[in-house]
């Protein structure tokens, strides 16, 4: 059956490889976003002070299955902040202890809450070493801060800048491209054969800049990186239908209350959780490949991390219009849904 026709596809229950939580009361409102859908996620550690050794990813893995629902099964995957000041042994033992699945780094500067990431590369070369040495993965957030790159160039050149020299010198390191956005980096990751991934998240399959700034800012729709042209998206959208092994999904979902959002110096980040799945299967079956979504959602990225796919299932089913809330409350403030811009028909079946 042409995959234009299907009106039903069940596949292995999806990870997000990329995912933001906060904490405290935020905390508490999200998770349930993420637990209905998905099984596992890579929790990201950009929180103020960051999470930067073992023992506070112990903790705060801790508050995060405190506020898991009733029920709910899903496992946290940590992550250490990479700083200048990272101890090597402290990367391994975490590791080896199974507290911390990889390690994150932010250039300093680059996103939310990323002051205390690298400025100088040299000085975290030692652990970058031990993690190529034990095969534990670094999740990067592509671009560079350099005030005079354009900010729509800015992950063509971290590519050039720093990742090339940084993989030539740890050949063994793998490397996941966090939320790539350009054909640039898609064309990077296609060309590499070895220890090179990239997540791609939802809203950048299905927004580009213009989204953003075409008749009036839309405030929701701005993210770091920024989206980018259209035939970016596009090439997007090719990469994560492919069905290759490199692309898996990664939302970058990133909750920020309306408030911060919406002033004058607004925050970075589109909280996609709760429709993720909806919108995936939109995207992916107006490109006739819906069956590749479990691939994308559910296979490629357990396979780069060496884990099992999950055993569990969820449904997609095509109908009627499917509603999600506009907001959540949270015991911050409210929170803005990722709006897809067009009608959802996907409903998604928990087993």
């Amino acid at each position: 059956m042409p995959d234009r026709h299907l009106t039903r596809l069940t596949i292995r229950r999806p990870d997000d490889w990329h995912l933001h939580l906060r904490d405290g009361d935020m905390l508490k409102a999200v998770v349930p976003e993420t637990t209905r859908h998905f099984a596992r996620a890579i929790i990201m550690p950009n929180l103020d002070p960051p999470v930067v050794t073992a023992q506070q990813a112990v903790a705060y893995r801790e508050r995060i299955m405190a506020a898991l629902p009733n029920g709910a099964d899903f496992t946290p995957l940590m992550t250490l902040y990479l700083t200048e000041t990272t101890d090597p042994e402290d990367v391994r033992e975490a590791h080896a202890a199974g507290i911390a699945t990889a390690v994150k780094l932010y250039p300093a500067g680059a996103t939310t809450n990323s002051a205390s990431g690298v400025r100088d590369f040299e000085k975290v070369r030692a652990v970058l070493a031990v993690m190529a040495e034990i095969g534990m993965p670094l999740c990067v957030h592509g671009e560079v801060t350099d005030q005079e790159i354009d900010i729509f160039d800015r992950e063509a050149t971290f590519i050039d800048r720093v990742l090339k020299p940084l993989r030539k010198k740890v050949p063994d390191l793998k490397v996941v491209m966090e939320h790539v956005t350009t054909q640039d980096a898609v064309d990077y990751v296609r060309d590499s054969n070895k220890n090179l991934a990239a997540t791609i998240t939802t809203h950048h399959l299905i927004i580009n800049r213009n989204h953003i700034l075409a008749g009036g800012i839309r405030p929701h729709y701005y993210c770091l990186p920024v989206a980018k042209r259209e035939a970016h998206r596009v090439a997007l959208v090719q990469a994560a239908v492919s069905g290759d092994k490199r692309f898996f999904l990664g939302t970058d979902s990133a909750p920020h209350t309306d408030p911060a959002k919406l002033q004058p110096c607004g925050c970075a980040g589109i909280f996609t959780a709760p429709n993720t799945m909806s919108c995936l299967a939109e995207v992916f079956f107006a490109a006739g490949r819906l069956r590749k979504i479990e691939d994308f959602a559910s296979l490629n990225g357990p396979r780069f991390y060496g884990l099992k796919p999950n055993e569990a299932t969820i449904t997609l089913v095509k109908g009627d219009p499917v509603t999600y809330p506009a907001k959540i409350d949270t015991g911050d403030g409210p929170v803005t849904v990722f709006d897809p811009g067009f009608d959802l028909h996907w409903r998604v079946e928990t087993d």
